[in-house]
């Protein structure tokens, strides 16, 4: 199972958001490149970065970080964060991105992600499935849909798509255990490579997560907070 780094980022500043919620953003460090750099050094190879800014602005903007991470370290990573149109994902694979990730544009614009699908290969496309008591949100989380997660991630693995990220949004930020449940849920009926995100708050959880049968786990808050050291990580790296 991979271990996933998570870097996000409101006005070129590493944060951290409580399911969502921007009115909850507490700064962890002026600058992520220097954040990726620690991971990286500590034997992290894959970070998962999010452009909250872009994904409030509904238009990628915090790209430029991107290409200083992509530059000066040989993480893999995986974008995601306003990704609206072509523009935008070309932005993002020009800047380094290694995946992207299609969150609330697989929603409105299905036909343009297939396209990505058929340009880039699923290697490169990772679904967001960001949901809230099973409904999945879209625009930075501000907005519910009536697309229930598990039929979301079953459309598009039944016409391509290889990796899926799925984040329930209570649990984001409040450390108190991953939604192991409706992990295997998804596992015992779609076939894809399901990332686990939201409320990882030990190395107990991450057990509970491989076990779950899931390819990565997303781990964010429970770094910056001291409850998961990088240390602890180095040999499931």
């Amino acid at each position: 199972m991979r271990i996933i780094a998570a870097i996000d980022i409101i006005g070129g500043k590493c944060v951290r958001l409580t399911r969502g919620d921007f009115s909850t953003q507490k700064i962890y460090n002026e600058d992520p490149v220097e954040v990726a750099k620690e991971m990286e050094d500590n034997g992290i190879r894959y970070i998962h970065v999010v452009d909250l800014d872009g994904a409030r602005n509904k238009m990628i903007t915090n790209y430029r970080i991107l290409d200083k991470i992509a530059s000066l370290t040989n993480l893999a990573i995986d974008f995601g964060g306003g990704i609206r149109e072509d523009h935008d994902i070309d932005i993002a694979f020009t800047s380094g991105a290694r995946q992207v990730t299609a969150g609330s544009i697989a929603i409105s614009n299905p036909g343009l992600v297939l396209s990505w699908l058929s340009k880039y290969g699923n290697q490169r496309i990772i679904l967001g499935a960001d949901s809230k008591d099973r409904k999945i949100l879209v625009n930075g989380w501000q907005q519910e849909t009536e697309e229930d997660v598990v039929q979301f991630i079953q459309r598009y693995a039944s016409v391509g798509m290889k990796y899926a990220i799925c984040t329930d949004v209570k649990r984001d930020g409040m450390l108190q255990g991953p939604a192991t449940e409706l992990c295997k849920e998804i596992l015992s009926s779609v076939k894809v490579n399901l990332i686990a995100s939201g409320g990882i708050s030990s190395m107990k959880d991450i057990k509970e997560i491989k076990e779950a049968g899931c390819e990565g786990v997303i781990i964010g808050k429970a770094l910056y907070e001291g409850k998961i050291k990088l240390s602890e990580l180095k040999d499931l790296c």
